[in-house]
């Protein structure tokens, strides 16, 4: 079976000693966290970092690893493939904020209870988890 590898993350920042979650609004309407898929030579750390860069416009450093999630699909050439996507809480440390237009349709910070409401409303399931596990290490409320 192949094998595919894609990382991202939960960025956050502290200002003015308050934390901001980023969240990307997809080409779908929904709100997702950046990811991508590893290449050639990458470890998943630095994949997870340079995908946040490139959509998001935002440097960071990895704080601690959150999750892993993996599933299989269908691949029109390929057949199944067996996707793993690796997820890490990632500090912002500099860079403009903006969103990479031919992959996303916006990126924002949020203030973590109005981050956490939009992951409900309009995110993927199977990032909720992730977020509440960037939320337990950030000592915020996820409910």
């Amino acid at each position: 079976m192949h094998r595919e590898i894609s990382a991202g993350g939960v960025v956050y920042r502290v200002r003015e000693g308050k934390t901001e979650i980023q969240l990307i609004k997809d080409r779908f309407g929904r709100m997702t966290l950046a990811k991508g898929k590893m290449e050639p030579g990458e470890t998943i750390e630095q994949t997870a970092l340079r995908e946040i860069d490139e959509e998001t416009g935002i440097a960071g450093r990895i704080v601690a690893p959150l999750q892993e999630i993996s599933y299989v699909y269908d691949h029109r050439e390929l057949g199944q493939v067996r996707k793993e996507v690796h997820y890490y809480l990632v500090e912002a440390e500099e860079g403009p904020l903006r969103a990479q237009i031919e992959e996303i349709a916006g990126v924002e910070w949020y203030e973590p209870s109005e981050a956490w409401r939009l992951q409900r409303d309009s995110g993927y399931d199977n990032n909720d988890e992730v977020l509440r596990l960037a939320y337990e290490k950030l000592g915020l409320e996820s409910e």
